[in-house]
């Protein structure tokens, strides 16, 4: 997030009332390209929340797919390579899917980080009377990653769960 923030390419998103928005925009533009105001007070944490609940889920996908064909005896990296060119291709996959194979888990961004916005989630979610079992799920997989000493690891590392589960590491 500091690298993103040096080199302006955050994506912000913002709740509050729009006159305020517009007063504070340049020095977003400091920070970011993608600036958006969403709503209302606290509508950019719960857009924050929602991305997070987005991008936890699809770590875990592609976790379990490079699982899946590792442990099916086919080459995670080449299986990576066919699933990019198809409706299955995602950042996700393109970024953290090479951290998994290639097990560059330095932080980008934190499992404990990661943890923490998953949290405040499944808290919202009990306060809204809403199930959210995918990422109760998700949750629960940083935990277990974390009960493992590998919470300052980047949240690519989630698959680290998956690999003890599984006893079988994708690369």
């Amino acid at each position: 997030m500091k690298s993103g923030a040096k080199a302006a390419s955050l994506t912000i998103m913002v709740g509050g009332p729009e006159a305020a928005f517009e007063l504070v925009k340049p020095l977003f533009e400091l920070m970011g390209k993608n600036i958006t105001l969403v709503g209302g007070n606290g509508d950019g944490q719960t857009c924050k929340v929602a991305n997070q609940i987005i991008v936890a889920l699809n770590i875990a996908a592609v976790g379990e797919a490079l699982l899946f064909a590792s442990k099916a005896g086919a080459d995670p990296a080449k299986v990576r390579q066919a699933l990019m060119g198809g409706f299955a291709s995602s950042r996700i996959l393109e970024v953290h899917g090479e951290r998994m194979i290639k097990r560059t888990f330095a932080p980008g961004f934190r499992i404990g980080l990661h943890q923490k916005d998953l949290n405040l989630a499944l808290s919202g979610a009990r306060t809204l009377g809403l199930a959210l079992p995918q990422t109760a799920g998700a949750a629960q997989l940083m935990q277990a990653c974390a009960a493992h000493g590998m919470q300052d690891l980047d949240h690519s590392a989630l698959v680290r769960a998956l690999e003890i589960m599984g006893n079988h590491e994708v690369a």
